[in-house]
């Protein structure tokens, strides 16, 4: 392949929950259920050990028109194009000097600028060729190598420009004009991997054309590589832009993840691996569908769905088990597992959305360092604690694309508070907190569940709804108290349902009853407000305050 320009000034290149039936009365409703799944994430007694049912940039200096900021040689005009058309005397042509005085200041700045065009000119025009010397992949990493020894497969030589090249090109800036070695030769020598040839061939043509042959994946990652290597931003651009609109895959998606580490940070490249981790996190959001696919995902695809805020997971305790297990089937050796968690996919878990029990189980695992596990379970509590204000205020404070700790998922079962009494009767208190485009799409016949919580050794859960009121046939929000399914256990509770109310924002209490649980029921009202559910989502509603429906339910033990 020969890139020839002109006569005098060419150069050559050498280049080397669960449906509900309901059933009941007007007001209180007797569901006949069946119960959360215990390991999708209501359950107690999950083991960590148990498998989990998760059911144009421009380089230093350089700009991207083909001009030169500091210094900037009069003597190039805008644009390489520009230069290659040029064919009447093959020199450069030179940029015209505006007419008109001058100061003093200005005329030392186009003086100074002058001597570095005559220099940068005078030292580019000595090269006259680029010599690839393709070598084998393990030459390349000892110069000594490369010397005639055998190791130098074959040599090939181009003709180029080296005004264009420098301006595309830092790399080929410093080589031809800062002074080196090679800039005060006829030829210069790029040494390459036989692996590279074809990268290195489509990168010169693209520094001449700004275009590509080649379309294919695999070919454009190799010459991505050899922008990054060579310094061509504008070719790293073009390829990411290419890649991305090319048909994602699985495989595709976690090879430019896999990409090294200095080329992954590059800003050129993040548009492309931004495009792979979402293409990940959308395609296995529900873990529990992929299972087996997600857990063979090397730690690059599991860190990209482990970062989506979409995960579709029971609660933040499925993500905790997932990780577990994935990291005790990557990594065997405790040592390297607990390395890896508190490195890597630790900052992935979003300890705060946890529940408190298995918060207890995070302080006895092994398999994480004992100070780690004692700071995020403290933190987690501390977050709890915190007024729902406070929490959102965190979560826009401390949130980075990294660290999202604070932010909650979309999770199927939604968080709650609970407070527990013993005395002077076992007593629990639950808090949902539900936002209104939750409630929204809820709409026409939807439901979620909260999280579970317990009484008396006994597993409950909260769960809203859009029903249709048997009496007016209107829609409605209804709100129901289930028991976990565990025999034929029979549990007498006390129950009321409050929400707060505008004006005075205070919880007000909606209804209250007693009820006998036994495993596949719930207990609960169809039409929790008493109004069609276009009164109940209206911008002037009574229950949303700050865009947020505040449910309480107390639970008292019978005796």
């Amino acid at each position: 392949m020969v890139f020839v320009n002109s006569r005098s000034c060419s150069h050559q290149v050498d280049s080397v929950h669960p449906s509900v039936d309901t059933a009941g009365c007007a007001e209180e409703q007797i569901l006949s259920c069946n119960q959360p799944d215990t390991d999708d994430g209501l359950g107690c007694d999950n083991e960590d050990e148990e498998a989990v049912a998760m059911i144009e940039e421009s380089p230093s200096g350089i700009p991207n028109d083909g001009t030169f900021d500091q210094p900037r040689p009069l003597g190039w005009i805008k644009g390489p194009s520009s230069v290659i058309g040029h064919k009447a005397s093959g020199k450069q042509l030179v940029a015209s000097e505006p007419r008109g005085k001058k100061n003093k200041r200005q005329e030392g700045r186009n003086e100074g600028r002058k001597r570095t065009s005559n220099k940068l000119e005078s030292s580019a025009g000595n090269i006259n060729s680029l010599r690839a010397a393709i070598g084998d992949e393990g030459a390349n990493s000892n110069d000594s190598n490369w010397s005639m020894d055998g190791s130098v497969l074959r040599a090939k030589t181009l003709h180029i420009s080296s005004p264009i090249l420098a301006a595309k090109s830092p790399f080929f800036y410093k080589l031809f004009s800062n002074g080196m070695r090679e800039s005060e030769q006829r030829h210069v020598t790029l040494r390459v991997n036989a692996s590279e040839e074809a990268a290195l061939m489509e990168l010169l043509n693209f520094m001449y054309s700004n275009t590509l042959s080649t379309t294919t994946a695999p070919a454009l990652l190799d010459v991505l590589m050899a922008a990054d290597k060579f310094e061509v931003a504008s070719c790293m651009r073009y390829c990411s832009r290419l890649l991305r609109n090319l048909p994602m895959t699985p495989e595709s998606a976690l090879l430019y993840l896999e990409l090294p580490s200095g080329v992954l940070m590059a800003e050129a490249v993040q548009p492309l691996t931004d495009a792979a981790k979402q293409f990940l996190a959308a395609r296995y959001k529900d873990i529990t569908k992929f299972q087996d696919e997600v857990m063979a995902l090397p730690l690059a695809g599991i860190e990209a769905i482990l970062s989506s805020d979409d995960l579709q997971v029971a609660s933040e305790d499925t993500v905790y088990d997932f990780v577990l297990k994935w990291a005790r089937v990557h990594y065997p050796k405790l040592e390297e597992r607990r390395e890896i968690l508190g490195s890597r996919l630790g900052r992935y878990i979003r300890f705060p959305y946890m529940t408190c029990r298995k918060l207890k189980k995070v302080l006895t695992c092994t398999d994480f360092d004992h100070e780690l596990s004692s700071k995020v379970v403290l933190e987690s509590l501390f977050f709890k604690a915190e007024a729902p204000h406070r929490q959102r205020a965190l979560a826009a404070e401390d949130s980075t694309p990294t660290n999202k700790r604070f932010i909650e998922r979309a999770y199927k079962y939604r968080p709650i508070k609970v407070i527990e009494f013993e005395l002077p009767r076992q007593q629990c208190v639950v808090y949902l907190d539900l936002k209104r485009e939750e409630c929204a799409n809820l709409f026409p016949c939807g439901r979620v569940y909260s999280q579970a919580f317990h009484l008396g050794g006994q597993g409950f859960f909260l769960s809203a709804h859009c029903n249709v009121d048997q009496q007016t046939s209107f829609h409605c929000f209804g709100l129901f108290l289930g028991m976990q399914e565990k025999g034929s256990v029979s549990f007498a509770v006390d129950y009321e349902f409050a929400a707060r109310s505008k004006p005075t924002e205070e919880y007000l209490s909606k209804y209250k009853g007693n009820y006998t649980f036994t495993g596949g029921k719930a207990v609960g009202y169809r039409n929790l407000f008493a109004i069609p559910w276009t009164s109940f989502m209206a911008e002037d509603s009574l229950y949303f305050i700050n865009g947020i429906l505040h449910l309480r339910a107390e639970l008292t033990i019978k005796h």
